[in-house]
């Protein structure tokens, strides 16, 4: 998210109208963080539309992981989006779409199985513009005890938008918050776990609280005396000898179309017959050719299934209204017309949004002064934004080209990127897992991604560690590579590159959160992290990354050993609290009865240092070799792979890209698969076909 100007930090109680802080309000995104001491804290975010009673009109009102789209289009959550300081949930407000009956937009987030907010740290909300330029922060406190919280409102104030700080906490949890704004709750649902697209399973629920613990903001200040007051309190608490209530959770959305997993025998003749394509690429030469249809293919889809124009466009400040899309549009600048790949426009209200698009593929760069000349046309023709598109992928603090912006100018352009495997990841989540409006839209968007990855498109995504991995290798053989070396930078950003790009894939694939962990201060500077890690790969030799899986009990660790050669995938699971030892050992060995046998597993005690370890092959037949002979307490076990490390700087059968993402999915898939949360494992498998 850019940052433009000061931003306006607020406290509990306090309102502002947006109108003062910006003339770019009419499409706003607001981000929700936090942040957890081991990195495996999470909540899910909501949204609820209120009309003049303060109750939703339906439960289309409220906005929430199985209902990611309300009013109209008009709110969207955007999904969680890597920052320097971990990641935020983002959502999309087009306030000029908001219907007329809304008066009133509550932001909140909920935690599930029992867990609280005390257990996350630096609470905070962000609200930014459509050009991207941070407004309004407001840090939330005293939510320890409670299970949800409302960060903040959106409320109409004569003709204006509004925004106020609440930070009121619900000890209920996510049920509790919605019911008390109308949402009907289905009393027969269990936990409120994410199970994106299906009713959940029955199953065992924790109590519910005796009652939602208000904490109600500070009544507004006498300038604004005229502002609506605060949501009301919960009800007051039910009898104490009534038996507890088993936990209850929204209704999940209207089922929408999604394609089968599996494919439909075919009635080809013999398997030497391929199928008809939309979007045919056997005949694409050039780069040039690649270029011009990725881009007419992408900005086509994009028009013709709303959904996924709208998550591709929202983030970027774009309202919910009609989308139109064009390619090869020539524009005057100085003595030289200009031709940018695409334009879209979209109009909302007899308003439009308008963004230029420029586009790259296979390892082609953008270019600066070329992006240069596309924001100083936006910028005086009125455009928002400029949209670039390459197989790149944009680091925050680290920005693909520098353009400059002239800030005599009123009207701001926001400059965007977007990588060919972000739009690949958004077609997979639609059709595979959040669905669309209908069996149409849904095989177009197949045909989308089938031409995106196929090999001659040119939209493989990032495929390159650059000029500097191989010398950087060689420094490291031959220990000649020193801290502060550049070349060691360069190759710190493409692994960030690298494995944002994987977390992409793999949650695309799944339909889970998948993002990197970042554990650094929050408000750090991404740069002078990544320097950090520069000296520690001249110094080890050894390029570290993390990811979280949502469902999975704790992070799957990358290690890229350029000395040896080596890459490693693991994961540290908890061992449980109950039984013997050698109990608790046998039953870890029963869950990975279907894993490799070259799976290491290593014992992890109290204290420094770490117990036995061993291969899963030689540990089957004698489970006591990882028994710690001191009786030590047993606290967890790592898991780990080793394979070879490919040794070309791409994505070839050889390259290091290639290695990484087979050990990523091979570990995946015969150990985390194994051993991840019950519920997350039991979702997957019930997941509907189509």
């Amino acid at each position: 998210m850019h940052l433009g100007g000061l931003v306006h930090e607020m406290v509990k109680g306090a309102n502002v109208g947006l109108t003062a802080l910006s003339e770019n309000v009419g499409s706003v995104v607001v981000g929700l963080g936090w942040s957890s001491a081991t990195g495996e804290g999470d909540a899910d975010v909501s949204v609820l539309l209120l009309d003049g009673d303060g109750k939703v009109r339906s439960d289309d009102d409220f906005c929430f992981y199985n209902n990611p789209v309300a009013g109209s289009g008009s709110v969207q959550l955007l999904g969680k989006t890597p920052t320097a300081d971990g990641s935020e949930d983002r959502i999309s407000f087009d306030l000029d779409a908001v219907p007329q009956e809304i008066d009133k937009v509550v932001v909140a987030a909920s935690r599930y199985g029992g867990s609280r907010f005390g257990e996350l740290h630096d609470l905070r909300l962000t609200l930014a513009d459509g050009a991207g330029d941070s407004l309004v922060r407001f840090a939330v406190e005293e939510a320890d005890e409670v299970s949800a919280v409302i960060f903040g409102e959106l409320y109409r104030r004569s003709g204006e938008w509004k925004f106020r700080a609440v930070g009121q906490g619900y000890a209920s949890g996510l049920a509790g918050l919605a019911t008390d704004y109308g949402v009907d709750i289905d009393d027969d649902a269990a936990e409120e776990v994410p199970e994106p697209e299906q009713e959940p399973a029955e199953a065992e629920a924790p109590p519910q609280p005796a009652a939602p613990v208000a904490q109600v903001p500070a009544q507004p200040t006498a300038a604004r005396a005229d502002d609506a007051p605060v949501a009301p309190a919960p009800d007051s608490a039910p009898d104490p000898g009534a038996p507890p209530k088993p936990a209850r959770r929204p209704r999940t959305a209207k089922k929408k179309v999604t394609l089968p997993r599996t494919t439909r025998k075919s009635l080809a003749d013999n398997e030497s017959w391929r199928s008809a394509r939309l979007f045919p690429v056997s005949a694409l030469k050039s780069d040039r050719e690649r270029e011009t249809r990725a881009t007419s293919v992408v900005l086509a889809v994009m028009a013709q299934v709303p959904e996924f124009g709208r998550r591709l466009t929202a983030g970027f400040g774009a309202p919910a209204g009609r989308m139109e899309t064009y390619t090869e549009v020539t524009l005057p600048h100085g003595e030289s017309p200009r031709r940018p790949d695409g334009v879209i426009r979209v109009e909302r209200a007899g308003k439009l949004w308008t963004a230029l698009v420029e586009t790259k593929t296979n390892g082609n760069a953008l270019k600066p002064d070329q992006v240069q000349a596309y924001m100083d046309i936006a910028a005086r023709r009125g455009y928002e934004a400029v949209i670039t598109l390459s197989n790149d992928v944009a680091l925050e603090g680290s920005p693909l080209v520098d353009v400059r912006i002239d800030g005599r100018r009123k009207h701001k352009v926001a400059l965007w990127h977007l990588s060919w495997a972000e739009v690949a990841h958004q077609a997979q989540m639609l059709i595979r897992h959040e669905g669309v409006g209908n069996a149409a839209h849904a095989w177009l968007l197949q045909e989308l991604l089938h031409h995106l990855q196929h090999e001659n498109s040119g939209c493989h995504g990032f495929q390159n560690m650059g000029a500097a991995w191989v010398p950087v290798r060689r420094g490291i053989d031959d220990e000649t590579l020193c801290q502060g070396d550049a070349r060691a930078l360069e190759v710190i950003e493409n692994w960030e590159r690298l494995v944002r790009q994987v977390c992409l894939r793999l949650g695309g694939e799944l339909g889970q959160k998948v993002l990197p962990v970042q554990r650094t201060r929050r408000g750090s500077d991404p740069s002078v992290r990544r320097a950090e890690l520069a000296d520690h790969l001249c110094e080890q030799g050894r390029l570290n990354a993390e990811i979280r899986i949502e469902g999975t009990p704790g992070v799957l660790a990358i290690t890229a050993d350029l000395r040896t050669g080596k890459l490693r995938t693991s994961i540290e699971v908890p061992s449980a609290e109950q039984g013997y030892p050698l109990s608790r050992v046998k039953r870890l060995i029963r869950r990975l009865s279907e894993a490799p046998a070259d799976l290491h597993i290593e014992t992890l005690v109290d204290g420094e240092g770490t117990g036995p370890r061993g291969t899963l092959e030689r540990l089957r037949p004698e489970p006591a070799d990882i028994v710690p002979k001191d009786g030590a307490q047993i606290t967890g076990f790592r898991l780990s792979l080793f394979k070879g490390m490919g040794n070309g700087r791409g994505s070839a059968e050889t390259g290091f890209i290639r290695s990484v993402d087979e050990a990523v999915d091979r570990f995946h898939a015969q150990v985390v698969a194994q051993v991840e949360a019950p519920a997350a494992r039991r979702a997957r498998s019930e997941e509907p076909a189509g």
